[in-house]
């Protein structure tokens, strides 16, 4: 079996607050190989979005070791870490996070410009993915001009132009009606049966039902 992608080795983190401390997360381990769809599941307050930042690299745990790709987070500054993220991970968040007053095509293309890639190349590279999930025709409308099933879409080719090893998905679905919702799952596992890594982070059971793998968490553990 191949390295996993991600590797969780008794990971914790806890954040101060005044003179508490609290624990988000609590002696987590978790390993994701290439190619699974895994589902991480919890209520509000169960650590879900923790989880989240340490496995995008927005965070950094307190204890324990995080090895994505099989590189130690914990050995990278935060250039290193940043450059890290940008090449290994494709986020897709619940509020789409484009940018505003920008065409589809420039919102996709974004991730390759701070990649260093040449202006056609990066346009080319955009043209394809929106192609690939059906927005060939909306690739000059602004986020304000596309639906919000649409604009989900424009960030899923977001994600995958720089053809990441891992897609980490926050919530997906949570602003779209269930139509949209239903598309967007459909194309995670489209994407997934293709050969794509997908982390989904949910704290709805349906969604969930979508991988292939589900994690619960509670409290900030992992239950078994």
């Amino acid at each position: 079996m191949p390295n996993p992608i991600v590797s969780l080795d008794h990971v914790s983190r806890v954040y101060a607050m005044g003179r508490m401390e609290v624990p988000a997360l609590a002696d987590v381990s978790l390993t994701v190989h290439p190619g699974e769809f895994v589902a991480i599941v919890g209520p509000s307050g169960s650590g879900k979005t923790t989880m989240m930042n340490v496995l995008g690299c927005l965070d950094r745990p307190t204890s324990g070791q995080y090895l994505l790709a099989g590189t130690p987070v914990s050995d990278l500054d935060d250039d290193g870490l940043a450059r890290l993220r940008s090449l290994t991970i494709g986020f897709v968040f619940q509020s789409y996070n484009l940018l505003p007053r920008t065409t589809a095509l420039d919102n996709v293309a974004t991730p390759l410009l701070y990649q260093g890639v040449p202006r056609r190349e990066r346009h080319a590279r955009a043209r394809a993915a929106l192609e690939r999930l059906g927005l060939g025709d909306r690739l000059d409308h602004e986020s304000t001009e596309l639906s919000g099933g649409q604009q989900q879409r424009v960030a899923v080719a977001r994600a995958l132009v720089t053809e990441p090893a891992l897609i980490l998905a926050d919530e997906p679905t949570g602003n779209l009606d269930s139509q949209s919702g239903a598309e967007v799952l459909a194309l995670l596992h489209e994407l997934n049966s293709a050969g794509r890594t997908i982390v989904l982070i949910t704290h709805d059971q349906d969604v969930a039902e979508a991988a292939d793998r589900q994690i619960h968490l509670r409290d900030g553990r992992i239950l078994t």
